[in-house]
């Protein structure tokens, strides 16, 4: 028997490079996925060969595809596919079978096997999740039909692309081709889907509610038995012929919700992120990056064009032109498209399966590989390009679900805008206080005593459908931290936040913050200045077009004196005076003054 040896240095190594890769990457906006493979590709036996593929790192890596899958299946929410289920599923209907189909011809056409071809045609056909949010955020779409579309599609992509693999796998394990065979294997297929959702939406539950009966508090014993159900779907898997990612994604579909309370499950999610995508995951993609071969550039660079092309091309036409039955315009349907392009986790996953399968060949994967970084890389660049497009010809719609405003921390400044906003959308404020929460109560506000930095608080006040948030404590790290979870877990669509003068946040990712008043103020000082009666409100009228920031610079604001709250247009709407919010000729700025 071959002796199993652990290079602890190596596996840090490789830990190490993940974590390198994965940071520098993330800097420029992009998911590290990325990184960590491209690190492989440098560091490992691709070019400098500092790296080594060990049997160890082997098995960690193999731990980590069926971790990932998990934590993918439980990061799928169901109600993004709710708020745009039809196009949603034209474009991903779209997205996947025109890309599919001309990888697949290509393969075939260049020499390739009709299997090999399979294999690359879904790699061609699957859609990222991974960079989507961070994009949407940035591009200021999360509250834009095109964010759930993406959303949508990018779910019914991916699930679509592992039902297909599952299939095409069994089918070249038996490489069978009689009918009735064919049938076993389909069978089986269904047997399997059956069995699962099955168990998962009438044995989890029941298991759920006598954990939550038993009393168990210990999170060892709680994560044990999300790897016994993870295992046991992987097997199942197995049994019916299929690859056991397929088993792990849908575990993770079931566990989330139906397994543990709502509490535990968010402390588990958690800990299964830190598991999965911070230590096995990236393991997994750096010795990806192993098996890359860069000489295809040199062997190969035809068809490495022309898969790169067909993806790209495939990935847009397909999707703008299944997505005209929706009825929401084809320029739409090329944005959802140029947001669908990137590949990720699951496309280099059925890669590299693929290949320690031999179904093909290292040429092919490296090919994929490339594919995967060159897709991804151009989602940013399109999806600004044509989003800018959309907003010029006034065609960018806005989703009306969202609607609502919440005010983190309760005191008389809050107050003040809580009473104007109320008349015009769902005022909640929040505060760990409960004297101060009591106190908006009294004012007859909606109020909520809880921790704003607590992703619970969030969920009682169903941020999904608030539109959004002001911070405004007097800490500067509570009102960022605050609205990042809003914004990042939640897609609240529009975040403000005051900021005093003093204490810089020095966060580790700095982004242009939305900051309430267009400048730093003190805070302390107005709701002092408030309480003593000492500041009164007035209004003043703007003459021309201009920016929150340059109208403070123009009019020569003493912020100390004069403090500009909010807007209200010619018809009567208000909204905050913030530094990305624009004045328009005819507009009412609310002011509070100091009375001397």
């Amino acid at each position: 028997m071959e002796e199993f040896h652990i290079n602890i240095l190596n596996i840090s190594a490789v830990l190490l490079a993940a974590y390198l890769g994965g940071v520098a990457i993330r800097k420029i906006g992009y998911p590290a996925i990325l990184g960590e493979l491209l690190i492989g590709i440098v560091l490992g036996p691709a070019v400098l060969g500092w790296l080594e593929y060990s049997e160890a790192v082997k098995v960690l890596a193999e731990i980590g595809i069926i971790l990932l899958m998990v934590y993918i299946g439980m990061e799928i929410d169901f109600r993004d596919l709710k708020k745009a289920s039809w196009a949603g599923l034209l474009a991903a209907i779209g997205g996947f079978f025109v890309p599919f189909v001309l990888g697949y011809f290509a393969i075939v056409w260049t020499g390739g096997t009709p299997i090999a071809g399979l294999f690359v045609a879904i790699a061609i056909g699957v859609t990222s999740l991974a960079t989507k949010s961070r994009i949407l955020i940035d591009l200021k779409l999360l509250n834009t039909r095109i964010a759930y579309v993406l959303m949508a599609g990018a779910l019914i992509s991916d699930t679509l692309a592992l039902v297909i693999f599952s299939g095409i796998t069994n089918f070249a394990e038996t490489n069978v081709l009689n009918i009735s065979e064919l049938l076993l294997i389909g069978g089986k297929i269904l047997v399997f889907f059956g069995l699962t959702i099955s168990i998962g939406v009438f044995l989890l539950p029941r298991l759920g509610k006598y954990i939550s009966r038993s009393g168990m508090k210990s999170s060892t014993a709680y994560f044990t038995i999300i790897l016994i159900v993870t295992f046991g779907y992987c097997e199942l898997a197995e049994l019916a012929g299929m690859h056991s990612i397929l088993g792990a994604f849908m575990a993770g579909l079931f566990i989330k919700d139906n397994l543990f309370p709502k509490k535990i499950s968010k402390e588990l999610n958690k800990a299964f992120y830190d598991v999965s995508i911070g230590f096995m995951a990236p393991i997994f993609f750096v010795t990806a990056g192993f098996f890359v071969d860069v000489t295809v550039f040199q062997t190969d660079l035809g068809l490495l064009i022309l898969i790169t092309s067909l993806a790209i091309v495939g990935k847009i036409v397909g999707t703008a032109l299944f997505y005209l039955p929706s009825r929401n315009g084809w320029r739409e349907g090329l944005t959802i498209g140029t947001g669908m392009n990137g590949r990720g986790a699951v496309e280099i996953i059925i890669a590299e399966i693929g290949l320690g399968m031999g179904i093909i060949d290292k040429t092919i994967f490296s090919i994929l590989v490339f594919m995967a970084i060159f897709t991804t890389l151009t989602v940013p660049v399109l999806l600004s390009w044509t989003t800018k497009w959309l907003r010029k010809r006034g065609e960018l719609v806005y989703m009306e679900e969202r609607n609502g405003i919440v005010f983190l921390g309760v005191n008389p400044l809050s107050l003040i805008l809580a009473k104007y906003f109320k008349d015009q959308e769902p005022v909640t404020l929040i505060d760990n206080n409960p004297e101060q929460v009591a106190r908006a109560e009294k004012a007859g506000f909606n109020s909520l005593f809880g921790n704003a930095l607590n992703e619970t608080t969030w969920e009682d006040i169903h941020a999904d459908n608030v539109s959004t948030v002001v911070g405004m404590t007097t800490n500067n790290r509570v009102n960022y931290l605050a609205g990042k979870m809003a914004k990042e877990k939640f897609l609240v669509p529009q975040i403000a936040i005051s900021q005093s003068p003093s204490g810089e946040l020095n966060d580790t990712e700095p982004e242009n913050r939305n900051l309430l008043f267009a400048a730093p103020v003190g805070l302390d000082e107005w709701m002092h200045k408030m309480q003593l009666d000492e500041a009164g409100e007035s209004s003043l009228l703007v003459e021309k077009e201009m920016s929150c920031k340059q109208w403070i610079a123009d009019n020569k604001i003493n912020l100390q004196e004069t403090l500009p709250i909010l807007i209200e247009d010619k018809k009567g709407k208000i909204r905050l005076f913030s530094s990305e919010c624009s004045l328009q000729a005819g507009d009412k700025i609310l002011v509070l003054t100091v009375e001397k």
